[in-house]
């Protein structure tokens, strides 16, 4: 392996690891208490602002669940893969579905939330760096975000910076929730372009007429 696959390797690992505690539904404080390793060092791998020490990447992998060469990004391709649009799940409470293959940059990814009895306490907060945009697709989500509390629907659109506490929940009991997020781990927003409106204004006289 050159330096260059070294270099790429290593940046690729911070966001690989990021989206399997994700997948296993835990924050970063979560981590910390089972592998002893500082949420606010686990946030600067996953991040990108540190490299991880074998010795970290043992921990973390063993808590995972998950080899080497997954984290890695050298595991080879398994025989037959799953269907793109079924759910994977991780856990009692979530299924999550990778929408992209990254390094780094802005991410997508699809998520579900069983139905619940009884809406839910307040979720447990967590932050951390980047900037997140949120989709509601189906069923009635509870977004805290920071000291606010809000309940977002089907089309409903969020946006923030993750260094503000924020958590998410069903809000319940109509059924499972399905929304859209898209993150910058460093910090990255998506840009709102629309074109230039047509037929409108004294140049287009045709097609006024």
């Amino acid at each position: 392996m050159t330096g260059d696959e070294v270099t790429r390797t290593t940046a690729a690992m911070g966001p690989r690891l990021r989206l399997v505690r994700e997948r296993h539904g835990v924050t970063l404080a979560d981590v910390s208490r089972a592998t002893g390793i500082s949420p606010s060092t686990l946030s600067r791998i996953e991040t990108g602002r540190r490299k991880p020490t074998l010795e970290v990447v043992l921990r973390l992998a063993q808590e995972y669940g998950v080899s080497l060469d997954e984290l890695a990004g050298t595991a080879p391709a398994p025989a037959a893969a799953p269907p793109a649009t079924a759910p994977l799940s991780f856990g009692d409470d979530k299924a999550v579905v990778p929408l992209t293959r990254y390094v780094g940059g802005l991410h997508a990814h699809k998520h579900v939330l069983p139905a619940v009895a009884e809406p839910p306490g307040r979720p447990r907060q967590a932050s951390h760096e980047g900037y997140e945009w949120l989709c509601v697709l189906y069923g009635r989500l509870r977004l805290a975000l920071g000291s606010q509390d809000l309940v977002l629907t089907a089309g409903d659109v969020v946006e923030f910076d993750t260094r503000t506490p924020h958590a998410v929940a069903n809000a319940g009991p109509d059924g499972p929730v399905e929304y859209l997020i898209m993150f910058g781990p460093q910090g990255e927003r998506p840009r709102l372009r629309t074109p230039p409106a047509t037929g409108r204004g004294t140049g287009d006289t045709k097609a006024a007429e």
